[in-house]
Formats: C-alpha cells, sequence, structure tokens
C-alpha cells in the first residue's frame, strides 16, 4: 500500500512542482542512493553553516518564549473572571521550560518562505506550542507514558500534582485556539477559521490524540508497518504537518502552496518520529533530558524495532532528500526549510 504521502508527491510531480524528481520509497536502491548523494552534494553548494542556523533556530525560540511570557501573564483577559495562581503557573512549567521550539519555527520559516506576515506567525505558533505543551502535559501523566523528567526539569505533574497537570494541559489547549482568534492575531477572518480547523484537525481524534491512543495501544499489540506509520503520522507528523501549512494559510498562499507545504510537512514528520525512535535506542536520558529507552522496554512496536537501526538510518536519509526533492525548484529561496529538513534528521536529542 502507497502512503498517501508519496501520492501527494506524485500528484505534485505532474502538477510541475517535483520537476524530475523520483519518488524514493518505493524506487530501487540505487535511485534512493542517487538521490541522497544528491541532497548532500546540493548541501555543499548552498547550506547555511550549522552556527547560522542554530542561532536562527535560537532566536526564533527566544521570541516565541517572550511572546507566551506575555500571553501567561497573572491578569486575566477581557472575559476572562481570574487567573488561579497554581493553575497558571502549572501552565508556566509546562510551556515555558525551553525546548528547541521546532513546531514555531517551522510556522515562521514557512511563512517567510511565501512571504507572510511574521506577526502574525509568531503568535500562530505560540498557539501551536501551546498544543504541542498540552500534549507533552498529559503524555507525562501516569495513566499515560508516566515521565518524571521532561527538558531536564519534573514534568508537571511532579512539580505541582496530578490534577493541576491535568487542568494546565486543558488550558493550554483552549489558550491555543483563544491566541488564534485574538484581535492581536493580525490575520482575515478567514486565515482565522481555516488555522482554527486546520488545528483542530491536526491536535484531535484524527490526529495528535488519536495517534496518542494507537501508540498506547501499540504496547500490547503489535502493529505492521503501515499501522506503525499511520501512528506516526498522526502523533507526531499532524502538528508538524500544520506547522507548514500554517505558513501557507498565513501568507495566502494558492492552493498549490498549501498542498506543497503541507507535503514538506508530512515528509519531515515523518523524519522526525524516526529520528526520536533511533534516540531513544541510542541516546542518554541526560543528553536528551527525559527517560531513554522505554520503547524497548515496554516493547512497544516501532520501525526502529521493526527494521532495524540500519534500515532505520537509510530510510532517515531517503526522507531528507524527499524534502530536498519538493523544495529543490525554489534554489535558495528553500535554504532553511532544507537545513531544517537535515537538523531534524541529525539532532542529538
Amino acid at each position: 500500500m502507497i502512503h498517501p504521502i508519496f501520492i501527494e508527491q506524485e500528484r505534485l510531480k505532474l502538477n510541475g512542482f517535483l520537476g524530475n524528481a523520483q519518488q524514493a520509497t518505493h524506487a530501487p536502491a540505487d535511485m534512493v542512493k542517487s538521490r541522497c548523494q544528491r541532497a548532500r552534494s546540493h548541501a555543499k553548494q548552498r547550506r547555511m553553516s550549522e552556527t547560522s542556523f542554530e542561532i536562527r533556530l535560537k532566536n526564533s525560540a527566544a521570541d516565541i518564549e517572550a511572546c507566551l511570557t506575555g500571553i501567561l501573564g497573572d491578569q486575566p483577559q477581557a472575559d476572562e473572571i481570574a487567573r488561579p495562581a497554581p493553575l497558571i503557573a502549572a501552565m508556566r512549567h509546562g510551556v515555558l521550560n525551553g525546548g528547541k521550539r521546532l513546531r514555531p519555527f517551522l510556522v515562521m520559516e514557512s511563512t517567510a518562505f511565501l512571504g507572510g506576515n511574521r506577526q502574525a506567525a509568531l503568535r500562530i505558533g505560540a498557539a501551536l506550542e501551546c498544543v504541542h505543551s498540552y500534549s507533552l502535559v498529559h503524555d507525562d501523566l501516569p495513566a499515560m507514558d508516566d515521565d518524571d523528567l521532561r527538558r531536564g526539569q519534573p514534568t508537571v505533574h511532579i512539580a505541582y500534582g496530578e490534577a493541576n497537570a491535568i487542568l494546565a494541559g486543558d488550558s493550554l489547549l483552549t489558550l491555543a485556539f483563544d491566541i488564534i482568534a485574538a484581535p492581536e492575531t493580525n490575520l482575515s477572518d478567514r486565515q482565522k477559521t481555516e488555522l482554527v480547523l486546520a488545528l483542530a484537525r491536526a491536535s484531535g481524534i484524527g490526529g495528535m490524540a488519536g495517534g496518542q491512543a494507537l501508540d498506547l495501544a501499540a504496547e500490547t499489540s503489535a502493529p505492521n508497518e503501515a499501522a506503525i506509520v499511520t501512528l506516526q503520522a498522526m502523533k507526531t507528523g499532524a502538528l508538524i504537518r500544520f506547522a507548514c501549512e500554517a505558513g501557507a494559510i498565513i501568507a495566502g498562499g494558492n492552493a498549490d502552496e498549501r498542498r506543497l507545504m503541507r507535503t514538506y510537512g508530512e515528509t519531515i514528520g515523518l523524519a522526525f518520529q524516526l529520528a526520536d525512535d533511533l534516540l531513544d535506542l541510542t541516546a542518554d536520558a541526560q543528553t536528551m533530558g527525559k527517560a531513554t529507552g522505554k520503547d524497548a522496554a515496554r516493547g512497544k512496536g516501532t520501525l526502529v524495532s521493526l527494521r532495524g537501526q540500519a534500515w532505520a538510518e537509510t530510510r532517515l536519509a531517503a526522507l531528507v532528500a524527499d524534502a530536498a526533492a519538493l523544495l529543490e525548484p525554489f534554489g535558495a529561496r528553500a535554504d532553511i526549510l532544507n537545513e531544517t529538513a537535515r537538523f531534524i534528521a541529525n539532532r542529538s536529542h
């Protein structure tokens, strides 16, 4: 069965977005190798330095942190009655705790790629980070993954208790849609509606939350490869896909631009989860800032456990090549998005 991502890549190819790019997923091994070599060659020719990229990523994270700090102030907003101190403290602990802020970075860079409003992208990135952080707060709960450590700090339920952690997650989720709809977000009503719908679909039953349900079931079952790909596309990939598609919505992109960004997001979303599974196998808890080796300990089905580390590393390189092929027609304009794909694949935590 061909995954929908690769069907969409073929459609984009027919519409002229991919030029002469080939599909890596079902291509012969020599074709995949050739594409990977071409991607590495392009990287040498026009990639940003690691230092420059990392500075850009850190600056973006600092901007998101400042935006979220302002949003999570003590004073209630219009139509809010009060902001209980223990709850707002738990929310801050769950969202103002560092991290790469990769999803908001993707919103901002996808918007910049298509010439959109940076300030609007900053607020949509903050909204997305609220959804992502809520998912981590709930994911860490004893009833789910039962983790005590997140980004090197005690998880919210350890620091503030389970009840406050549940409420903090609930509040971060609803806050995300507040941020999108608020008058401070300088977008049209139509753009806001499209963003609300896209984020709801990416984070709900058919996206992240549904993927988490499948992930929990995978601890007691043996999903096949297709089921694992679906699980990971929902649990991890859906929000990354939204981050990239949001840039097209903010920039007022046309239908082809929106589909292009969706496919790029889906591709790097698969890469992100595959890299995460490899790190769970190979990295230590101190580097990761959270417990590692839990997938193997629980017997959870992943592509790494099913196909092995060597296969996963080769597949990860192919996904980076897929992303590069999607963006090849745009030349240097796509450098940052290409560098982001490589960063996702090569990160150490």
